[in-house]
């Protein structure tokens, strides 16, 4: 079952597009000391309009994947009906890149202006308003996976399946996990470090699962788009970042032409 990002007010039908099923911020995962994984991004959305008029704050999480270009679901962006839309989004998305804290500041905070949706996976690439300075951007893996690879997440969603929007862990959260199986799009993660319990939760949805090389290297590797109802020990469904690779840098170059 696909990811939902999570609603704070009023949940609403599921549209066109089929999306992740309730997914929190990392639940039973541990917090991140401050200072690391800069390139982890907080996703802001206070106000979601319905067709019905009724609105909702959400969030969702991300990364850094070029000076002005971030990574995520494709989900978290859509028409109020949870139909996956590109070009500029239909409400207010903020971005926050660089920061150890939902209260912090010694981040950057910029308006999402522009997004791209891929057309087989759940995946979008989202243009911020300006680039961002001092951070580097993480980059994107060209391997496939194979199962029994470590990977570890970041996320700034909450940490069970009771959670919302404003009751999140200040600091964002963290977790190791376990390839269990590839498909031709897609990974299937399985919680290891700090617990078998550790898995993704609601406002994880984009979260970047990336490799650590030695000296302090990070590449992506899948990004969240599902999974069951936090905590628990079955797979968490993610894009395979690889197989995305040229249609990334085509997408970012095309826009360096502009």
């Amino acid at each position: 079952m696909a990811r939902t990002i999570g609603l704070a007010l009023l949940a609403s039908a599921v549209g066109a597009v089929t999306m992740a099923g309730p997914a929190d911020a990392i639940s039973h995962g541990e917090e991140v000391p401050n200072g690391a994984y800069p390139f982890s991004v907080s996703l802001s959305m206070p106000k979601i309009v319905q067709s019905n008029g009724t609105s909702y704050a959400s969030a969702c999480s991300g990364a850094l994947i070029a000076p002005q270009w971030i990574i995520t679901a494709g989900h978290c962006f859509h028409d109020g009906e949870r139909n996956r839309v590109s070009g500029p989004p239909r409400y207010s998305v903020a971005a926050t890149v660089g920061q150890d804290t939902l209260s912090g500041d010694n981040g950057t905070t910029l308006d999402v202006v522009d997004v791209v949706q891929n057309e087989h996976a759940d995946v979008a690439l989202a243009r911020l308003a300006k680039r961002v300075q001092n951070v580097e951007p993480l980059q994107i893996s060209g391997s496939a996976p194979a199962p029994g690879d470590i990977v570890r997440l970041v996320g700034w969603g909450a940490t069970d399946a009771d959670g919302d929007v404003t009751t999140r862990p200040d600091y964002k959260q963290t977790g190791v996990f376990t390839v269990s199986r590839v498909s031709d799009t897609e990974v299937f993660m399985k919680g290891s470090s700090p617990s078998p319990l550790t898995t993704a939760c609601s406002y994880d949805s984009g979260a970047p699962y990336f490799s650590e090389g030695k000296g302090g290297s990070y590449q992506l590797v899948a990004t969240e788009i599902g999974g069951p109802p936090c905590p628990h020990e079955s797979d968490e469904t993610t894009a395979r970042s690889d197989v995305l690779q040229s249609w990334i840098q085509d997408e970012i170059a095309a826009d360096r032409t502009q």
